[in-house]
Order: structure tokens, then C-alpha cells, then sequence
């Protein structure tokens, strides 16, 4: 059975009202703000665009494991760079293809071959994607013990190679070889979601305790949720995809969210809702895109009123995030701002954020596109680039792909 919105009518099962709690759709509520000039917007878009075409490796891909700098993030080889890899050659190509109505001439000419060059790639290399072997983890000085984990990054390669996909198929309209080609690699990265989703329903990037075939850890919400919203694209497409796990999936979401519709980090912290990642502000870069998975596969809780909510939040409360964007303190977790928020939230959380307010009605569309534009493009790096957390040569790629896209859905029509 296709994954997608008939296939999962249940996804309430353990609610007891179609409506949201009150305190769901409470919260700050920002004032208006001066638009930007479109022409200001679209013309950070195409800096960010030049940044990706050059920076853009030989072979096709973006980011690399080559880098001078120290970085507290484990990363198994090869596995965990093949990960990262197409996780951000993925996201590039979806940024190129979002964009690609706001260019012309010769930066248009250029962002095509690009392009080109990139879906070469990944049509080679995606299908090599898969888990990586077992890594050491949390070893203990006074004992010859080790706690073993399996790292799983590759969801989120798998997911994002299934977005990229649908985007190049839909721009091979016409060339069936083509789209038959791509078809076949979307279904690849689809079968490894399958053989990667957790016992308990849904996916993270660490198994931490029967290391087994099917992984037993802790479902991740937010990376749960960006699979899930992958899936329906390619649902879109006509992949399928079993029916009980993507329930399987939703449940787990379900069993993190808190009434204000903050969503726990992950399954082993759901009985500790007041715990600072837990709430509100720690919420901030998780709450959009588990709230636009829940409602794309038909949770009638998640409301306009309750997206609007949570982007009222991100711009009013956007400090919270901001404060670890671009900080990095060697030897200590990503964690370690206020409210455990990682930097590497920033702009994953605003590209969902911007996806979130294409699900509003159009009238109240603009008020939210402009704040996002006022966030984002001021914080363009002299290169063009933007960027948030340091990750070996692969940052810079995704968070410029990133707000691109969150860009590209600010221009009004």
C-alpha cells in the first residue's frame, strides 16, 4: 500500500478530540514587520546559488570528510561520510531546482550543468548509501568494557536523496529513460528506510541498545519526521512504502508530544517533559517539522491555528535558537546552549518553518514570509554561503541549500 494520507486515517487513534488543546495555540504573538524588497531577497538567493556552483566538488557532490578543524561529532568511516554527503549534495540539488525559476542567463546555464553534474552523482553513488559498521562509543577509562552503538546518519541521507529525486523527476519531464532511472534509485533509498526503521516505530541516528538487524534505540521526533514527510513525496511518485510502519511511525511522534505541541528530542525523553531540550524553547527547531509530518499525513489537531502558533514562536523566541548558531566548543556536546539547543537546528528548523506556512491559506502567508526573509538574510556570509554548525566541510553546503530554499518559499506570488 502506498504511504500517504489514506493509508494512515488512524493517525489520532490515541487522541480523544479532533481540536488542540487550548494551551496549544497560545503563545507570543510578534507585530508585523517591513518587508524586504523582493529584489533584495531574490538576489541573496542567487549569492547563495553562485556559492553552491562554486563550491560544487568535480565528481558532483558537495562537502567533503577534509578538514583542519576539530569536531566533537562521532563519524564512523566510510559510512557515516557517505552519509553526509548525500544528506548535502541532496539538499543542494533541491535548492538548485527550487530556485531555478528566479535565475537567467549565464547563472541559470551554469546552475543547469550543476545540476547535471550532481544527479550524475547521486544516480551512481546514492545506491551506496547504507549503514555504517559499529563505533565505539562512551568508553569508560576504568574498565575494559565498551558500550558499542550503531550510527545510523544514513537516514538522513536516505531521506533527503528521496527529495532531491522527486525534484529531478519532476524537472525530467519528458525523458522517460530519465525518470525511469531516477525511479528506481528512489526506490533504493525508500527500501533502506525500510530496513532501518526502529522496533518501536519511527528512526534516529544511534542504536544504543540491542544493536541489532532492526534497529532498537530510541526514535528520534524531528528525524521521524523529516523521513516521514520524504515518504510522501515519494508516495507522490507511486513508491511504496508498508502501511504499518509508517503508523508505526506517526505513534512514536504522537507519544512525544507534549499538549502545547512541543515535541520531546526523542523517546527516551518523553517522561521528562519539563526537561529544558523538552519545552518551548527547546522545541523551536523540532516543533515545525513534526507538526507539518503530523498534518500532511491528516492529524486534524495540528490546525492553522496551532502552525501559527509555533511560527509566531520561532520569530518571537527566534534568540534561542540564534544564540548556538555558529558556536562550537571543542570537547563539549552540541547541546550545551540554553535549553540544549544545537546549532545545528537553525536552519533546519526555518526550512521547515517556511514549509509550514505554505500549508496556510494564502492571505496569511506574507506575514510570516516576511519575518523569515528579515531572519535569514541578513545572516548571508561575505561568500554567500550561511551557515550553522561546524561539520568537517558539509556545513556550509547544507546551510546555504537550506536557506535557499526557506528563501525561495518567502517571495510572494
Amino acid at each position: 500500500m502506498l504511504v500517504g494520507i489514506p493509508a494512515v486515517a488512524h493517525a489520532q487513534q490515541n487522541q480523544t478530540s479532533e481540536t488542540p488543546p487550548a494551551i496549544a495555540t497560545q503563545g507570543p504573538k510578534p507585530a508585523a514587520t517591513t518587508p524586504l524588497p523582493t529584489e533584495e531577497i531574490v538576489a541573496s538567493i542567487h549569492r547563495g546559488i553562485d556559492y553552491l556552483i562554486g563550491s560544487q566538488r568535480k565528481n558532483g557532490a558537495w562537502g567533503s570528510a577534509e578538514s583542519k578543524r576539530y569536531y566533537g561529532i562521532t563519524a564512523p568511516l566510510p559510512g557515516a561520510h557517505n552519509a553526509f554527503r548525500t544528506a548535502v549534495t541532496s539538499l543542494a540539488i533541491v535548492a538548485l531546482v527550487e530556485a531555478s525559476e528566479t535565475l537567467e542567463g549565464d547563472r541559470l546555464r551554469s546552475a543547469q550543468a550543476a545540476l547535471e553534474k550532481s544527479q550524475a552523482w547521486l544516480l551512481e553513488h546514492g545506491k551506496k548509501l547504507r549503514r555504517a559498521a559499529p563505533d565505539l562509543y562512551g568508553q569508560r577509562r576504568d574498565s575494559e568494557t565498551h558500550r558499542r552503538t550503531f550510527t545510523l546518519y544514513n537516514v538522513w541521507g536516505h531521506a533527503y536523496a528521496i527529495q532531491a529525486i522527486a525534484a529531478l523527476h519532476h524537472r525530467a519531464e519528458g525523458k522517460p529513460e530519465l525518470q525511469t532511472q531516477l525511479i528506481l534509485a528512489l526506490e533504493y533509498q525508500v527500501d533502506r528506510l525500510r530496513r532501518c526503521a526502529f522496533l518501536n516505530g519511527g528512526w534516529g541516528y544511534y542504536d544504543m541498545v540491542a544493536r541489532t538487524k532492526t534497529p532498537t534505540g530510541s526514535p528520534i521526533s524531528f528525524t521521524t519526521a523529516t523521513v516521514l514527510i520524504a515518504l510522501q513525496e515519494a508516495a507522490e511518485l507511486e513508491v511504496e512504502f508498508p502501511q504499518e510502519l509508517t503508523q508505526k511511525a506517526l505513534d512514536s511522534i504522537l507519544r512525544q508530544r507534549s499538549p502545547d505541541f512541543t515535541y520531546a528530542y526523542g523517546e527516551y525523553l518523553r517522561f521528562y517533559p519539563r526537561k529544558g531540550i523538552n519545552r518551548p524553547a527547546g522545541s523551536l527547531g523540532r516543533s515545525q517539522v513534526c507538526n507539518l509530518a503530523m498534518r500532511i499525513y491528516g492529524d486534524t489537531q495540528v490546525t492553522d491555528e496551532v502552525l501559527k502558533t509555533w511560527l509566531n514562536r520561532l520569530v518571537a523566541r527566534n534568540g534561542w535558537l540564534s544564540m548556538s548558531r555558529k558556536r562550537h566548543i571543542p570537547g563539549q556536546s552540541p547541546h550545551f546552549a540554553d535549553f540544549s539547543v544545537a546549532g545545528y537546528f537553525f536552519y533546519y528548523g526555518h526550512y521547515y518553518a517556511a514549509k509550514c506556512i505554505e500549508e496556510l491559506p494564502k492571505p496569511e502567508q506574507p506575514f510570516f514570509q516576511d519575518h523569515l526573509a528579515n531572519i535569514i538574510v541578513p545572516l548571508q556570509e561575505k561568500d554567500g554561503s550561511w551557515w550553522d554548525y561546524l561539520l568537517y566541510d558539509y556545513h556550509q553546503a547544507a546551510g546555504t541549500s537550506m536557506a535557499i530554499s526557506t528563501l525561495v518559499r518567502t517571495l510572494h506570488d
